[in-house]
């Protein structure tokens, strides 16, 4: 039995809540094969921001002077002695494992992502490599704070001591001395509010949660994309701290008697201008040009501070959301996948976010399967945007766009 709550997804049927995890992996590939990878660990307490600080780094201006323009600031993450150290383990996982290549790392105050090249196959799976990198992060942690092992004396302060920051394939074989390391312990004063994780027969506490998120590359231009990402982490999470009620997921948002997961400006919802978009999913020429002229309309009317709502189920409301962001125009997008915990949203939404141009709504609760949307779930979220909307889209305005488009080429 299950004590998750049990919903009725409408177009999908009955279904558990589901929990995000750091445990999913992808049914169909291959962890010991040839591939890149991009991943995500957290700290066990990521209230405990035990990696670094985050902060503004001046380009130019007096000191103490914070700019104003994001173009001459940037975000920098300043590692502690213990995020040098995890920064030492990652560095070192070639010498291991000479098949794996390191692309890129960026520590976070309370997780880190990165970028792994696996060159060819091997005889260890992905999480083996992960797993020894992490269990060679908590040792150095227990190096910098002895109080932490499960036997340390009551008054253990932290000294010379022997530990093992760089990885063999069990992360046991490298030992060095560590200096003494008084004045530079990462671990907080206060007590756990609750225990930490920690491996079966292990000396001390996990520094990370279990498990790990991981994105395979699958196309070309996406281990830019991949880096990128990575690359820009800090100034996310920088733009994130300055406007938290952008980017905060709402769990329950009424509106027009029905409740959706939200994140982005609530007040776009209330602008007297909600425009909704609907386009048919064919490839007929008539149809292409009707999509340009739509683009063209909405667009126009989105200058005159229109706000364009759609569900973006079709390539025609992908193209013409996609043309309002690049126009910095408002959005509201409705969605078929709910939020995930620590959920941002990716690429251009973020930035459109960030400067209150976007909301994003989803009516049902999220999910980690790979679904293929159903014709009553489009039907479900065109309604949703119609209700949202003050000017719906109307077979008559579709007329006049398509006579419109037709005529032009005559």
């Amino acid at each position: 039995m299950t004590d998750k709550l049990l919903h009725y997804i409408e177009g999908v049927g009955w279904r558990y809540d589901c929990d995000h995890s750091m445990t999913h992996r992808m049914n169909s590939h291959d962890y010991k094969g040839r591939s890149i990878y991009m991943l995500t660990i957290t700290l066990a307490h990521r209230s405990k921001p035990l990696l670094g600080t985050l902060r503004w780094k001046q380009k130019e201006g007096e000191e103490g002077m914070l700019p104003q323009s994001a173009k001459e600031r940037e975000a920098v993450v300043d590692l502690t002695p213990l995020g040098k150290r995890v920064r030492d383990c990652w560095e070192q996982i070639p010498a291991h494992y000479p098949d794996v290549r390191t692309i890129i790392l960026q520590i976070m105050p309370e997780h880190l992502h990165g970028v792994l090249f696996v060159t060819q196959d091997q005889e260890a799976h992905l999480g083996q490599i992960v797993k020894g990198f992490k269990v060679g992060c908590s040792k150095a942690w227990w190096t910098l704070n002895p109080s932490l092992l499960f036997d340390a004396p009551q008054d253990a302060t932290a000294g010379t001591s022997s530990f093992a920051p760089f990885c063999s394939p069990n992360y046991n074989s490298a030992r060095t001395t560590a200096a003494p390391v008084a004045s530079a312990i990462a671990a907080p004063a206060a007590p756990y509010s609750r225990p930490l994780p920690h491996s079966k027969g292990a000396k001390g506490p996990s520094l990370f949660a279990p498990g790990y998120n991981d994105s395979v590359l699958m196309g070309e231009g996406q281990l830019a994309n991949m880096i990128r990402y990575v690359q820009q982490n800090p100034l996310r999470a920088m733009i994130k701290r300055e406007h938290p009620d952008l980017f905060r997921i709402v769990r329950e948002l009424h509106f027009g008697g029905h409740t959706f997961a939200a994140i982005g400006n609530h007040w776009l919802l209330e602008h007297p201008m909600r425009m909704q978009v609907r386009c048919h999913n064919n490839t007929t020429e008539a149809n292409l040009k009707l999509i340009a002229k739509q683009k063209e309309y909405f667009l126009l009317r989105g200058d005159k501070g229109g706000v364009v709502v759609s569900p973006c189920i079709s390539p025609g409301e992908k193209e013409i959301a996609r043309a309002a962001l690049d126009a910095q125009h408002p959005l509201i997008v409705i969605l078929e996948n709910g939020f995930p915990p620590l959920y941002k949203p990716p690429g251009k939404y973020f930035d459109a976010c960030a400067k209150g141009l976007l909301i994003m709504l989803a009516p049902w609760p999220y999910h980690t399967e790979r679904r293929t949307i159903t014709r009553e779930q489009c039907l479900a979220l065109n309604n949703f945007a119609f209700e949202i909307c003050d000017e719906p889209w109307t077979s008559d305005k579709e007329q006049q766009l398509l006579q419109l488009a037709l005529r032009k080429d005559k």
